[in-house]
């Protein structure tokens, strides 16, 4: 749910995650594990995450991600404008995690700095079609005309998940 309420970022980085992200993830998350929501939003991605992992305790408060650290497994869609700060603090963290970000992130050169030479290297999970976000303005409500219709890819980036292949195409 790309949206971080302890910075000022672009009207458009806040996209709000759907149901159907966490839904199409739900087998590769350990039931017996504290999740972590970390970016708060506006808050429906943590509710969406406790409905769909209904064995799992989900935390998800409107805290900063940089100054805390809590769960087991932190899952979220953070935003997308501080990825490479999210990812070096996920880093330094060193628990498993699951993040939403666009598909293009794996080309960078930070993501490869943090996690090319790692005993634990990133694994993703790939969607069967775009996440349909929606997308909120700056004032934290859906502009006028909107429609769910998302121009970008995204990928599940997931680490120390102990997935069965590096790579999964959802079905």
């Amino acid at each position: 749910m790309a949206g971080f309420n302890t910075k000022t970022f672009t009207k458009h980085d806040d996209y709000m995650t759907p149901k159907s992200a966490w839904f199409a993830i739900k087998e590769f998350i350990p039931t017996d594990k504290i999740i972590w929501e970390a970016f708060y939003g506006d808050g429906a991605s943590g509710k969406f995450l406790e409905e769909v992992l209904e064995d799992n305790k989900v935390i998800h408060e409107p805290i900063d991600f940089f100054n805390n650290n809590k769960g087991d497994i932190i899952i979220s869609n953070p935003p997308f404008t501080c990825k490479k700060e999210v990812f070096t603090r996920l880093k330094i963290l060193d628990k498993p995690f699951i993040m939403i970000c666009p598909s293009s992130m794996i080309n960078t050169q930070y993501m490869r700095n943090l996690f090319s030479n790692s005993d634990n290297k990133i694994q993703i999970i790939i969607p069967r079609k775009r996440i349909q976000f929606t997308k909120l303005d700056k004032d934290g409500k859906i502009p006028e005309g909107f429609t769910n219709k998302c121009n970008f890819d995204c990928f599940y980036y997931c680490y120390k998940m102990d997935l069965e292949r590096d790579i999964i195409w959802l079905k």
